[in-house]
């Protein structure tokens, strides 16, 4: 077909305002479920584009043909037994299967399906004019997005976020007509509300957006964010000030807005006493304003509100912005102000009243058990900052109960911070109430001093072992207490500080204060299982093969992360060394026999021949030197040592009887075997590494 032979197709779902955060959604629904109908029904198609606003949900998918595919359709009938008889005529059955599929008997063809053979009539379906099947399709794309919290509105059937208004449904520049509760779809559109609220027609597709546009609608998103991006900047240009550009401010404030104009307001410079961090909040949060800062910085006392409606309005978008966030800031106030009233330390009593969770009792409870933790962690890492480390375990969550983190939960940690300044608490200890929610998320940022470090270590194993102690482990995609994402924050800081601890040493001191824990073994291996499925999944997205993973990944609990990091380069370069693909066919061949043997205490004595001695030799000289390296966390050299082994254990192999007849020496021989693979595991299990 030329290009003539394809069609554009647009389609626009006009509502009442939609929420701001279902835009994006329905717009990825839109596109998929248009994509995945128009192919179920034999459409072919080009690419597809979507657009959003408010008010409207629109896509333009190019490469619409003419026609459908045609296709051929298999129709399964009577078994063939049925549909023949002894001379092998067609019986009644196989007639009658022929005439109801419109086809000659003489066309039907024998399928096995399952355990027997059947009639099958194969119907070549040609393809119906594409305009001719688009109606129908088009009210199955509306109806197929569906939206948390969507209802019927008034007497209408159909379930929808927010009501439905109109649609706009061109085939090229032709109307494809269809209809949804008394809804017609047309070549009307609207334009913005307030400043062109009546309905205009789109004669052809190209013109949709600059039409929309006319009508002071500028439906593409990210021109919407250009928009905000490009005029705040041009209204700050001249102070050499910014806006806190949040993107997730942006994803919001872009999709509340057909016709974005920034405007920029002020409040009282009095404010500025507050929190920088309870300021940007009140802003984000309660208004969706952008907070706007100094090259250094610093907050000041403008802000960025951005209108839908155009810039002669400016002054009365910023009286009232201005009239709002006064109360906000007021309320912000008082809040804090009645906080700092009463120090961290008189609320800590306060916590026994608070419950952490049914089963595990009140968050009196946890922090009792977090300074066991953080005392265990002082005395192991970190013995002169035992007594802050302790004060800040019991003042960590004690600004969950003041009226700024009850009204922002998101500011806990940060308020405790300036509240322990205000009470004159040690900056560490107040830093550290701060640092111990950190990393808040999957590769965001760690604690930067040692004692959040530990105290973050603390809360996050206390939270995983308690909840798993009480059978509350993530299951699937469910995971309501964010457990991955703490054991991920445990990872990485031990990752990052090298701490001398390992996660086993961690999670046993964890369970040990939960005295109720059922069956601690076992929720002790749970635990410890969790975490190596987590290393994993780090390793593999830090670029390590799966099989060198493999070979130390048992290790990952029992060991400092860091000397597990030390084990793993030193595999990956051995792969690279000429000796490996001979060391590894050697010592697979030891392990292989030693791995179901029973073994007994090796017997230097009972040695007979020349290359099992010989064999004993090498070992005992690489034994030796080993050692030093591995105290030293060598492991490359080691390994180096351990492919000297390479020529003494096929020698024993090709000239050695390892089974002999006499059990005594049988034994010894897998012995001297096993000690070898001993030897050689401290390091990694090599069974596991695939041969170059």
């Amino acid at each position: 077909m030329t290009q003539n032979d394809y069609s554009t197709l647009l389609l626009e779902i006009g509502t009442e305002d939609l929420p701001a955060r279902f835009i994006r959604p329905a717009l990825q629904q839109l596109k998929e479920n248009t994509g995945k109908i128009l192919k179920e029904n034999y459409i072919a198609c080009g690419e597809a584009k979507v657009f959003g606003t408010p008010r409207r949900l629109a896509i333009i998918v190019d490469g619409i043909p003419r026609m459908q595919e045609d296709r051929t359709r298999e129709v399964f009938g009577p078994s063939k037994k049925a549909a023949f008889d002894a001379e092998g005529n067609p019986t009644k059955a196989a007639t009658g299967f022929a005439q109801s599929q419109g086809v000659s008997v003489d066309s039907l063809i024998v399928k096995r399906k399952d355990k027997g053979e059947y009639l099958v009539a194969v119907i070549e379906e040609k393809g119906a004019q594409v305009r001719e099947v688009l109606p129908r399709l088009l009210e199955k794309i509306v109806l197929s997005i569906y939206l948390p919290k969507a209802m019927r509105w008034g007497n209408k059937d159909v379930k929808f976020v927010r009501p439905l208004r109109w649609f706009l449904s061109l085939l090229d520049n032709e109307v494809v007509t269809f209809d949804i509760e008394g809804i017609q779809s047309g070549n009307l559109t609207r334009g913005h509300r307030f400043l062109s609220p009546a309905a205009f027609q789109i004669k052809e597709i190209p013109s949709y957006k600059k039409l929309l546009g006319n009508n002071y609608v500028i439906v593409d998103i990210e021109e919407r964010k250009k928009t905000i991006r490009e005029k705040t900047a041009k209204l700050l240009s001249s102070t050499g000030e910014s806006p806190l550009m949040d993107e997730e401010l942006l994803d919001t404030v872009v999709n509340l807005v057909e016709y974005p104009v920034p405007v920029i307001a002020a409040f009282s410079e009095e404010y500025l006493k507050l929190p920088k961090e309870l300021l940007v909040t009140v802003m984000k949060d309660h208004q969706k304003y952008f907070a706007v800062q100094t090259p250094d910085g610093r907050i000041t006392n403008r802000f960025i509100v951005v209108s839908n409606t155009v810039e002669e309005n400016a002054d009365t978008v910023r009286i009232g912005a201005e009239r709002v966030i006064r109360a906000r800031f007021e309320d912000a106030r008082f809040y804090y102000e009645e906080d700092i009233r009463r120090p961290l330390a008189d609320r800590i009593e306060d916590l026994k009243k608070v419950t952490f969770q049914e089963d595990l009792g009140s968050i009196y409870a946890k922090i009792e058990r977090m300074a066991s933790i953080s005392g265990f962690l002082a005395d192991s890492l970190l013995p002169a900052g035992k007594d802050k480390l302790m004060r800040a375990a019991w003042l960590a969550k004690t600004d969950l109960i003041t009226g700024v983190v009850r009204e922002f939960p998101e500011l806990q940690g940060i308020m405790g911070n300036y509240y322990a300044v205000h009470d004159g608490e040690a900056t560490e200890v107040a830093e550290a109430i701060e640092e111990h929610y950190l990393p808040a998320h999957s590769g965001g940022a760690l604690p930067k001093t040692d004692i959040g470090a530990l105290l973050s270590l603390t809360d996050k194993i206390d939270n995983i072992t308690a909840f798993f102690s009480i059978g509350l482990v993530p299951t699937g995609s469910e995971d309501p207490f964010a457990l991955r994402r703490q054991a991920l924050g445990i990872i990485a800081v031990l990752f990052s500080k090298g701490y001398e601890i390992t996660l086993k040493e961690l999670v046993r001191k964890a369970l040990d204060n939960l005295r109720d824990a059922k069956t601690p073994d076992e929720t002790i291996a749970k635990v410890l299982q969790f975490f190596e499925a987590r290393i994993e999944n780090i390793l593999l997205e830090r670029g390590y093969a799966p099989d060198i993973i493999q070979s130390v990944i048992s290790f990952s609990t029992g060991i400092r992360l860091k000397d597990m990091q030390a084990r793993l380069e030193a595999v990956k370069e051995f792969k690279e060394t000429k000796e490996c693909n001979d060391f590894l066919a050697a010592i697979k061949r030891v392990n292989n026999i030693t791995q179901k043997a029973a073994v007994s205490v090796f017997r230097e004595e009972l040695l007979e021949e020349g290359p099992e001695k010989k064999l004993y030799e090498t070992l005992m000289s690489v034994r030796a030197d080993s050692e030093k390296l591995l105290t030293a966390a060598n492991y490359r050299e080691a390994i180096g040592l351990f492919t000297t082994l390479t020529v003494p254990i096929n020698n024993f192999f090709d000239n050695i009887l390892v089974m002999d007849k006499r059990e005594e020496i049988k034994q010894n021989r897998l012995s001297l075997l096993n000690d070898i693979w001993k030897m050689a595991s401290s390091v990694a299990d090599f069974s596991r590494i695939s041969v170059n």
